[in-house]
């Protein structure tokens, strides 16, 4: 019965074929196609699929290269920032010259005893650039020796035999007011002497005409400030001579400064305000006065000593080291490890050892 059905369907499909055998191939062909279709996507599947990493190129940014001031430590715009002259002033602090004008907008300032237990203050500039400064005085061999260091031109006017002779020898940047009127003026509001002033448009102009453009040297180790949690040196006194010129410095852990006040009253800048720098530093150094072209303070300037270093609101017990008069001026600790200063203004008072006091609380 099965075989008869076959047989029945065969005819059939033969008589099928004899009219449309066209259409017959176009069904075949078409069946071969999906089937072998089917086939390739078959095989296909059972290939392991190889995977393709895609690596994505990550640009990693470079830190952005900061430079800073070799003389207070701040930063700076760029490279050739760092290698723009210094020059230092002498500013006089006898009370005839208080308040006095530039002080506060620099970058170091050294003072010392010029004669008779009045100071007068070494003050050096880089980036800093006041347009008014003085009153200017003369020159001593100790600041010649501290300036040297900080390959800085100094603007004074004269100076005593022993510091004149060696500002002029050839081996320093002598600004001196005898030669270079032009880059002074006298005011009329003071006596003279305490009324010659100059400004960093007439300096930097008298800079460029002697080709002082710019200064390498290496300046005191440096270090980011930031104040304790518990300062232990707030209130520091200095005596260097007598009550016109003692000092006082009140720290300001807002700021991580120190108010300057001196002869029992705030020290002033006329125009900017308290003085207030970063650190202050008690240089204990030997001091004498000798009969030289009349008496003269003479500072041991080279060498070492002690120090007292006041910063971020605490005391830390230092050593000076200054080998030679080119040789900068440096710190260590007790275990001869350099002490860093914090970034910004530096005050570094020469005590003298046999009549100055550092204390504080």
């Amino acid at each position: 019965m099965k075989f008869y059905r076959i047989k029945q369907l065969w005819a059939k499909f033969l008589y099928w074929y004899h009219q449309h055998p066209r259409l017959f191939w176009v069904i075949s062909s078409l069946v071969i196609i999906i089937a072998a279709s089917g086939i390739i996507v078959f095989i296909n599947l059972q290939k392991p699929v190889k995977t393709v990493a895609v690596v994505k190129k990550v640009e990693i940014s470079k830190p952005a290269v900061k430079y800073y001031s070799p003389l207070s430590g701040k930063q700076v715009a760029d490279l050739n920032a760092t290698k723009q002259a210094v020059t230092g002033v002498m500013i006089e602090n006898s009370p005839d010259a208080r308040p006095q004008s530039g002080i506060k907008n620099s970058g170091v300032v050294f003072e010392a005893i010029a004669e008779g237990g009045i100071t007068r203050f070494l003050v050096l500039y880089q980036q800093e650039k006041p347009q008014l400064i003085g009153p200017v005085r003369s020159l001593r061999l100790y600041d010649v020796d501290w300036l040297a260091a900080f390959d800085a031109g100094i603007a004074h006017v004269g100076g005593s035999a022993a510091a004149l002779s060696e500002i002029r020898n050839g081996s320093h940047r002598d600004l001196d007011q005898f030669f270079n009127s032009g880059s002074y003026w006298r005011v009329n509001d003071r006596p003279s002497p305490h009324n010659v002033y100059t400004s960093f448009e007439k300096l930097d102009a008298l800079n460029n005409a002697k080709g002082y453009t710019t200064s390498v040297f290496t300046g005191f180790s440096r270090i980011d400030g930031k104040p304790v949690a518990k300062p232990d040196a707030t209130n520091i006194n200095i005596t260097i001579s007598s009550s016109l010129y003692n000092s006082t410095y009140l720290y300001d852990a807002k700021s991580n400064t120190y108010a300057r006040s001196q002869a029992g009253a705030p020290h002033l800048d006329r125009e900017d305000g308290q003085i207030t720098p970063s650190v202050v530093v008690a240089l204990r150094v030997d001091e004498t006065t000798e009969l030289q072209d009349g008496y003269r303070e003479v500072i041991a300037t080279t060498g070492s000593g002690q120090a007292t270093i006041f910063q971020n609101g605490t005391a830390v017990a230092a050593t000076w080291h200054k080998a030679d008069m080119a040789s900068q001026l440096t710190f260590t600790d007790a275990a001869g490890k350099d002490i860093p200063v914090v970034r910004g203004q530096t005050w570094v008072v020469a005590v003298p050892n046999n009549a100055g006091d550092v204390s504080w609380k």
